[in-house]
């Protein structure tokens, strides 16, 4: 693995940071008005000592933090990852043991002080703003995918933060601030992956007003715990009938130490990731929120979250495996030249660079919409507004509509594309990348979990679909997004063309009686739509760059919209064709 610090050392992700991001919107949304400042000056209480008093104080104090955690990735982390890959978990009579390299990791975010960065700062996290999350969890996830699913389910918190009564927070929040607790989510069934409305582990209150569960759940990160450290499980389970679908399910917190950890799988890749199978028998548990609201509001808020962790682990993983590919192809000599300068090892080169300005630009996106909706108005809560008037903010409504599109967007395209840019850097290793000789392998068998784990692609797709037949309707919100940006720059010939047959397309489907048929070309749909936005973000960056960097980066966004062209056009046809068959 390339050993460097993987911030301050990757030029486009420091690019972003320094002139594409726009920090005006994103710290006056986070920060609302410098509250965490202000409550420390007038109480002096530790736990606000960091909180930044104005923006330039917010954007030194996010860079100093990427800049450790780049440092502790790319330098003590990277060259443990393949080692830490090979030893693996041991499971042992319902333990489950880590290899002393990762616990080290853990410690050392730890002890760098980033280790709770989605945690609010009262409870004694970090309290950054997603933009920056997503960041944090792109250079962890480089160095390391399993390194980086531990450190996000230590700030599962938030859920408890944000859902929890004041005395679930204060009981849990702060130790898992300090390390001291880490965090699981327990949805899937061993008969149900993401049919969550018709599982059947059940919880049943007693005389005594404590819920017992009973049950098993499968595919559960982290429900053992982290090293010493015990979990605290965020479990899903049916307090109604068996038959009363989504609305019969409810929230609880359950305690490690009150289940049976009863095996841990055997994985293709993330060795040291225990994706665990638990056990239930009258577990004692702790309702969280209101009976009943479980799946609608409590998981789907966690899962959001979670889906965009996993856009950011892609994201991470894919640019370890373009880096790598890089490297390789810049020493490795073949035909009397480096074989970076074989045209079509060069094509592919292009392409993972390209891909991966793409892939950071919608997950940046996504991280602005949910900074500008579920952070701002978490902040007013917090300074006493009242929700209705929250609720009538049309910003609010706005961002939240594209937060909702965005996060499945993100998690469909960014976890594709880095497992299409994995392929293609094992293929420019050649036969040498199929041997555990370089992290190629590893890297290859760690991505390939992205597009499948927290929703399929094909999931993804249809939480998108419906945001997108909407949103480009004559007043959508997608529609006027795409106005919006685009009214900030002169967009391309290219651009103006891929948004032709986008709404072109959308015509096409949205002209389909058979839902079958719509089913069929709804991937069609929402590829096209990703690409046009991703497309605008592109293009509307260029404004912000000036200089070689700027000519640098349109020629990969003049290519990138070229290649969109095609596939648009691609996709239309797919769509008219469906259009025409059905009318015969």
């Amino acid at each position: 693995m390339l050993e460097n610090n993987y911030f301050l050392e990757n030029e486009d992700l420091k690019q972003y940071f320094e002139s594409l991001i726009d920090w005006e919107e994103v710290v006056e949304a986070f920060e609302q008005g410098f509250s965490d400042k202000k409550e420390y000056e007038k109480t002096g209480k530790e736990e606000f000592a960091l909180a930044p008093g104005n923006k330039e104080e917010a954007i030194e104090f996010y860079r100093s933090v990427l800049e450790s955690a780049g440092e502790i990735a790319g330098k003590e982390v990277a060259p443990f990852a393949q080692k830490m890959d090979a030893e693996g978990l041991i499971y042992e009579k319902g333990k489950v043991r880590f290899p002393k390299e990762m616990i080290n990791a853990v410690n050392q975010v730890k002890d760098a002080g980033i280790l709770p960065y989605s945690i609010g700062r009262k409870h004694g996290g970090l309290g950054l703003p997603c933009s920056v999350q997503a960041i944090l969890m792109e250079i962890f996830s480089r160095a390391d995918g399993s390194l980086a699913i531990a450190l996000g389910c230590m700030n599962l918190a938030e859920t408890i933060e944000r859902f929890g009564s004041e005395e679930m927070v204060e009981a849990y929040v702060p130790k898992m601030a300090a390390g001291e607790l880490c965090g699981a989510m327990a949805l899937t069934e061993p008969n149900y992956g993401s049919d969550l409305p018709n599982l059947q582990t059940k919880a049943i209150k007693g005389e005594d007003g404590v819920w017992r569960i009973t049950g098993a759940k499968r595919f559960i990160t982290h429900a053992c715990g982290f090293d010493n450290k015990p979990s605290i499980i965020l479990t899903l389970a049916r307090t109604g009938s068996p038959t009363s679908g989504a609305r019969g399910l409810s929230f609880f917190i359950v305690k490690s130490e009150d289940v049976e950890i009863a095996g841990i799988e055997k994985k293709m890749g993330l060795h040291c990731s225990p994706t665990c199978e638990v056990v239930y028998e009258n577990t004692p548990g702790i309702l969280i929120g209101e009976e009943g609201y479980g799946l609608v509001k409590y998981s789907m808020a966690m899962m959001n979250g979670a889906r965009l962790s996993i856009a950011g682990q892609a994201m991470g993983i894919g640019a370890a495996a373009y880096y790598e590919a890089k490297k390789y192809a810049d020493e490795r000599e073949q035909f009397g030249k480096k074989i970076k300068n074989i045209p079509a090892v060069k094509k592919m080169l292009d392409l993972m660079d390209r891909e991966i300005i793409a892939m950071r630009s919608i997950l940046q996106e996504a991280s602005r919409s949910i900074d500008l909706y579920h952070w701002k108005s978490e902040r007013m809560k917090e300074s006493g507004i009242d929700e209705k008037e929250i609720k009538k903010d049309n910003s609010l409504k706005k961002w939240e509509k594209l937060a909702n599109l965005f996060t499945p967007l993100s998690k469909y395209y960014i976890t594709e594309q880095a497992n299409k840019i994995a392929f293609d850097a094992l293929q420019i290793h050649g036969g040498a990348g199929y041997t555990y000789d370089y992290d190629i392998s590893r890297i290859y068998r760690d991505v390939r979990i992205t597009n499948i784990y927290e929703g399929t692609t094909q999931l993804q797709v249809v939480a998108a679909i419906g945001g997108i037949v909407t949103g480009l309707g004559a007043k959508g919100i997608l529609r006027q997004y795409l106005d919006e940006e685009m009214s900030l720059f002169s967009p391309s010939g290219e651009l103006l063309e891929n948004r032709k047959k986008l709404e072109d397309s959308h015509s096409f489907y949205t002209s389909l009686e058979n839902g079958t048929s719509k089913d069929e070309v709804a991937f069609e749909l929402v590829e096209s739509a990703t690409r046009v936005i991703i497309g605008v973000i592109l293009e509307k960056g260029l404004k912000k760059l000036d200089g070689e960097a700027k000519v640098q980066r349109a020629a990969l966004v003049h290519s990138y919209n070229q290649d969109s062209t095609a596939l648009l056009e691609y996709n239309k046809i797919r769509i008219q064709n469906k259009k025409e068959v059905a009318l015969v």
